[in-house]
């Protein structure tokens, strides 16, 4: 039976076969010390999931630890960084030895897949909350921003969009495949750094294409146009909705805009630099494809196949929306 945090954290949290040579102390301490990389500057972000919020209830404890780093990874791809070093700081209703193996596990597994060293983190008692804080490092002046995205520059996304709204809309009937891209959320880590110094702008998918493209434009006062047929969609998405009897025509367009979870890199290209970018992604398991275009008029504009336009019901996820999930 686990007594303390400090139980927790030594046997779970010690045993990390990755070992940078920059954390010069990491777990155990109460500060990490960490010596950045000469050449490099750091980047760092963080993100808290909370049950029932961000991850449905019953969602495997291996998942938990598995996504809680990955929405961490995720940020620093949509930079171009490369991982390095995260802290975890692990709220608990009751310190379950079964739970905290699994929930260790995943997130060691992803972890030692990017050569990311956990350095450090905190424990308590409280409704099942984890926060992460992931730290990267990217050549000095090469990160990718939020801003910088012009008129003319062609909007891309890597992999495919909507399969993990579709399985928070079909929680008891969703489709394996469909439930993976919930749970474990695959970083797009190699596609981030493939873009630095050709993608103009870029930003990962986590609260809907829609609502995270706009993050996009906010900065510079610019609009976009979307092509919704070219939207990418998995086979597992696309058989999922012919399963459903009840299924709106419009689940096809919405799922994929506004859906949310996604964790794919949303980014912006001058046309210049088009084809050396899908070139690149080209060569990657996520690919990438051409959704629209930046426009200079405000706002975001969806049309189908043929010159119809589209009108979306929902713009994505909200925070402190009632409601909504995460």
């Amino acid at each position: 039976m686990v007594e303390t945090e400090f139980d927790i954290i030594r046997r779970y949290f010690t045993r990390q076969p990755v070992s940078r040579k920059e954390v010069l102390a990491g777990v155990g301490d109460d500060a990490a010390v960490l010596q950045l990389p000469p050449g490099r500057e750091l980047l760092v972000c963080i993100d808290t999931l909370v049950a029932g919020v961000h991850f449905p209830p019953g969602t495997p404890a291996a998942a938990i630890g598995h996504k809680a780093l990955a929405v961490n990874l995720s940020d620093l791809a949509a930079m171009g960084a490369e991982p390095a070093w995260a802290t975890l700081a692990l709220t608990l209703p009751d310190p379950d030895p079964d739970w905290l193996e699994a929930f260790a596990g995943g997130f060691f597994a992803l972890a030692g897949r990017y050569g990311v060293q956990l350095i450090g983190g905190d424990t308590t008692r409280g409704p099942l909350s984890v926060t992460v804080q992931a730290h990267g490092f990217a050549p000095p002046g090469q990160a990718l921003r939020r801003v910088g995205a012009q008129p003319g520059d062609r909007i891309y996304v890597t992999g495919t969009l909507g399969d993990a709204g579709l399985a928070l809309r079909l929680p008891e009937t969703a489709a394996a495949e469909l439930r993976a891209r919930l749970d474990y959320p695959e970083p797009r880590i190699e596609a981030g750094s493939l873009l630095r110094g050709l993608a103009s702008a870029a930003i990962d998918v986590s609260d809907g294409l829609l609502a995270d493209l706009g993050h996009l434009l906010e900065g510079g006062g610019l609009g976009a146009s979307l092509q919704v047929d070219e939207l990418p969609r998995s086979a597992g998405f696309v058989s999922a909705l012919q399963a459903l009897e009840s299924a709106s025509p419009g689940l096809c367009y919405e799922v994929p805009l506004s859906g949310g979870d996604d964790y794919e890199l949303c980014f912006t290209v001058p046309e210049r630099c088009c084809a050396e970018v899908e070139r690149r992604l080209g060569e990657l398991p996520c690919g990438c494809t051409a959704i629209g275009s930046i426009e200079a008029r405000p706002g975001i504009r969806c049309y189908l196949h043929g010159g119809g336009g589209y009108r979306p019901v929902s713009e994505g996820y909200l925070h402190f929306q009632e409601g909504d999930h995460g």
